[in-house]
């Protein structure tokens, strides 16, 4: 197979030469702590890189045992592995203790999910870790993994410790929610301005318009942003309410730039979508090209408005715990994003 590199790490086949510094690891009370083999002897280490070599030999390989060298000297500085089932797998690392707190985890982990579902197409990767092993669940969760499972009384403990049995978190990731993090980081990376609010004449379009009825700053410790609200107008009578939040962040991935609500004695006759259409010169104002609309899954005219926006669907998505759609009892989302750059 080939090497896996990150900025700082290549995770290679292990070699008969690596003998000395697996087992500086391995045979390392502290660092196997938390580990379900060790602390080794010479015999065990030696069994060990005969099995990992033997696995990466095989054609197809089922179960990657991978040496973590640094890519500016060389040296091995731990391990790792990315065990598959069809389309599932399961990943796990190590470091020797003098390499700890220095990101190494992060990207090791990174690198094998990154392989897992951008080159083996995997459709699910759990990995697990005892409950006390604070670290590398910490590494999981900042990785996006979801804690599925506690399992108790899962691991046996070795014969030093007082425990017989240690207590296993589960943790797991789906290909589509890696998918998603990475669309998320593309639109949190967009450019936008906001140095302050600008002023908002009437917007019209000849028979609606949108009057500016506020204008609320951003709080970061609340991960809020900008956002202008609007009254919908015909006639000189409100008939709905739309309002467009700046830039973008986690949570706008989820709730979108644009939100808008029409009385119902006033719905089926496209004012939301013409409503969207006039905040388009205040978005390109603060720099803003592509704008993102969400709704949910079972909401046929909101995503009619989408559609005739000519906003294209990029996923149904899954609605993450801690979003506020979530705790109103939402589940998945669509998530539309309108190109307002032409």
């Amino acid at each position: 197979m080939k090497n896996i590199e990150t900025s700082r790490l290549i995770l290679r086949p292990y070699q008969e030469t690596d003998f000395a510094a697996v087992h500086s690891y391995a045979s390392n009370p502290e660092n196997v702590t938390y580990m379900l083999f060790g602390p080794n002897n010479e015999e065990e280490t030696r069994a060990f890189l005969s099995f990992a070599m033997g696995n990466t030999a095989k054609d197809p390989i089922i179960n990657y045992e991978l040496a973590v060298t640094l890519k500016s000297t060389g040296q091995l500085i731990g391990g790792c592995n990315l065990a598959t089932d069809d389309d599932c797998g399961a990943v796990g690392w190590i470091l020797h203790k003098d390499h700890w707190q220095q990101g190494y985890g992060t990207e090791i982990a990174r690198a094998l999910l990154t392989y897992g579902f951008d080159v083996l197409d995997m459709r699910r990767i759990i990995a697990t870790c005892c409950t006390e092993n604070h670290g590398s669940y910490k590494l999981m969760e900042k990785l996006g993994m979801r804690r599925e499972a506690t399992h108790q009384d899962c691991r046996k403990a070795r014969e030093e410790y007082e425990r017989e049995y240690y207590d296993e978190y589960q943790y797991a990731i789906l290909k589509d929610e890696w998918n998603v993090q990475k669309e998320v980081a593309y639109y949190n990376a967009l450019p936008y301005r906001f140095d302050d609010f600008i002023n908002v004449p009437t917007l019209s379009d000849g028979e609606i318009s949108l009057i500016c009825t506020s204008k609320l700053p951003g709080n970061p410790e609340k991960k809020l942003v900008p956002m202008y609200c609007f009254a919908i107008c015909k006639d000189g009578e409100k008939i709905g309410d739309i309002n467009l939040r700046i830039g973008y962040s986690d949570g706008l991935y989820y709730g979108g730039q644009i939100g808008y609500a029409v009385n119902e004695a006033h719905r089926g006759k496209n004012y939301a979508v013409r409503a969207c259409k006039l905040l388009i010169p205040v978005a390109k104002a603060h720099g803003m090209t592509k704008l993102l609309i969400t709704n949910n899954y079972t909401n046929i005219p909101s995503k009619r408005v989408c559609e005739k926006l000519g906003a294209k669907l990029v996923r149904l998505v899954r609605l993450p715990e801690w979003t506020d759609l979530y705790k109103d009892g939402q589940r998945y989302e669509n998530i539309y994003e309108w190109d307002i750059s032409v």
